[in-house]
């Protein structure tokens, strides 16, 4: 059991390296194409949209539900590291670059949701938060990872990337397999239980709060280089320690809590102090507290993301888990699209030093939303 946990974890920190290997080349491409940063913030608003893109097709066909989750897992992964060597390879310009991270979020919504299934079918209630929440550290390890290449030329950055998701493929395909604790057979195609999933109160709760958590996420992640470089703040390896390293850590922390405190509590307690980060982080720029103040953003605005999946794993309907799954995924990622595209707007008309104000409505509508479960 301990190893298939570590081996979908480890497959994830692989399989995400490509996520964010464009954002962590972002400042010489658009040297080297010319491009705006308007732009520039197609190359990972595609890959959001591709990967909603894959996540509704996976809901509609009931993939996670209807193939060997390993398999899917296996040949997502692999799929990603091959369109990436492609881009690092043989690419030139936006034109060719955005169709392809956009097909690099398709194989990506393979791979997220469907190792949530694998890791919440290895843990049993009781402990289920802790296995999510080193899924998702896993997860931000991963997607953090390529900053720590950002001096490499672009091109051998995604190149490293592609290597890294390919490694992960083969360790999915060699040694991860389904466990007990979720229902393992197939299950027949249903395209409409995500719509019956919303009838139901507390998925219906679980999946509002996800959303508002979705909300700063992303965004946070997409411009938090950005908002360091503003406050004359190194990123790079800043930004793997806070959002990679710190984020993990807090990861650890939110499975923790959500066993022994109750899922709704661990998620509150984490989107208060994220939204606060949010609010306060005007105060935050360009101070000599700036690095801590976001490491303590970065544990805190993921550390709930594993709550989320395991309070959905527990009140959706058991044969269609990975399907709930994936259809959470789908529609939270297509909200990021909307807020990674409004930062930068809203940073032209009040500078980065208050762009992340537009946050803050997030975090209060997912506490809201996840304190509401609590009641019958």
């Amino acid at each position: 059991m301990l190893i298939q946990r570590a081996a979908i974890a480890i497959v994830q920190v692989l399989g995400l390296a490509v996520w964010f290997s464009m954002s962590a080349v972002v400042p010489s491409l658009r040297q080297e194409w010319g491009i705006s940063a308007g732009a520039a913030v197609w190359l990972t608003a595609s890959v959001q949209l591709g990967f909603v893109t894959g996540a509704i097709g996976a809901t509609v066909l009931n993939l996670a539900d209807r193939v060997r989750p390993h398999r899917l897992l296996a040949v997502s992964a692999a799929t990603g590291a091959v369109i990436t060597l492609v881009l690092g390879l043989f690419v030139d310009g936006l034109a060719a670059a955005i169709p392809l991270r956009f097909l690099t979020g398709v194989a990506l919504a393979g791979v997220y949701p469907v190792g949530m299934k694998l890791m919440a079918s290895w843990s049993e209630s009781r402990n289920r938060g802790r296995a999510l929440g080193v899924l998702i550290g896993a997860l931000t390890l991963g997607s953090a990872l390529p900053h720590v290449f950002g001096r490499l030329p672009w091109r051998e950055v995604l190149v490293t990337a592609a290597a890294i998701a390919f490694l992960g493929a083969l360790v999915a395909f060699l040694v991860v397999r389904p466990g007990p604790f979720v229902t393992a057979t197939t299950a027949q195609l249903n395209p409409r239980y995500a719509l019956q999933m919303f009838r139901e109160r507390k998925p219906r709760l679980v999946n509002l709060g996800y959303y508002g958590h979705m909300w700063e996420l992303y965004a946070l992640w997409t411009w938090l280089p950005t908002f360091l470089l503003s406050a004359n703040a190194k990123a790079g390896l800043t930004v793997f320690l806070t959002m990679g390293v710190a984020g993990f850590v807090g990861c650890l922390i939110g499975g923790w809590a959500a066993d022994r405190f109750g899922r709704a509590p661990a998620a509150v307690g984490a989107l208060t102090v994220s939204g606060l980060c949010c609010l306060f982080s005007p105060l935050a720029h360009g101070s000599a507290l700036l690095v801590a103040f976001c490491a303590v953003w970065g544990a805190s605005v993921i550390a709930d993301s594993g709550v989320f999946s395991a309070s959905l794993s527990e009140v959706a309907d058991p044969r269609y888990v990975g399907t709930a799954l994936t259809a959470l995924t789908a529609i939270g990622f297509g909200l990021t699209v909307v807020s990674i595209q409004l930062v930068p707007l809203f940073a032209e008309a009040v500078t980065w030093r208050y762009a992340f104000l537009l946050l803050v409505p997030g975090p209060v509508i997912g506490a809201l939303a996840m304190l509401r479960t609590r009641s019958p």
